[in-house]
């Protein structure tokens, strides 16, 4: 069932009349732009919420919802990074929501299964990011679109991190340092979206 009685998308008009303010992204939370790439990434992603009673499944091919985390320490210092072994880069912790319709909880989810860790607490309930990006072709899997829901959390460095299958390394990575592990904007956008708060 769609959220709304028709398929239009959501307009321009909608996200302008609230400018950078939040806006409401159906079960994941409100999101406050904080530039264009903001807005038309919320834009994108409001659509497919709406349009694709589906949009959370990976079974929708072209594209689908998944959640991920910025696992940060209290002092926004470090963030954990792993070395994604299929991708074979460095990201933040995340993956696929399979239909769960709480990206929130995905996130934590998956933060604790990639990274070991037990202890790890929400920083702040509202979206703290959301980006949009491209999955290359593997295996049977055809190239397809993330829509890609990301919360801040925050650890303690203190307990040890435990890599899972899904990954070559862990770390704590140190935010004056992110440059040296990735060239991707979608984790680069961690030290922008930080100072923002």
């Amino acid at each position: 069932m769609l959220l709304n009685n028709c398929s239009a998308l959501v307009t321009d008009d909608i996200i302008n009349q609230q400018s950078m303010k939040s806006i409401s992204i159906p079960y994941a939370g409100l999101y406050s732009p904080t530039n264009e790439r903001d807005r038309v990434n919320a834009v994108s992603l409001l659509n497919l919420i709406q349009n694709h009673e589906d949009a959370f499944c990976r079974s929708r091919i072209q594209g689908h919802v998944t959640a991920s985390a910025f696992v940060v320490n209290p002092a926004h210092s470090h963030v954990i990074l792993t070395n994604h072994a299929k991708l074979d880069c460095w990201l933040q912790l995340g993956g696929h929501c399979d239909g769960e319709r709480d990206p929130l909880a995905v996130a934590q989810r998956e933060a604790r299964e990639e990274s070991g860790l037990t202890d790890i607490r929400v920083a702040r309930p509202e979206i703290f990011d959301i980006d949009i990006h491209q999955i290359p072709e593997h295996h049977d899997t055809p190239a397809h679109q993330h829509y890609d829901i990301r919360y801040l959390l925050v650890a303690e460095m203190s307990e040890p991190l435990r890599p899972s299958v899904e990954s070559h390394d862990l770390a704590w990575v140190p935010l004056s340092r992110l440059a040296y592990y990735t060239d991707k904007p979608s984790v680069l956008v961690l030290s922008h979206k930080l100072e923002t708060l």
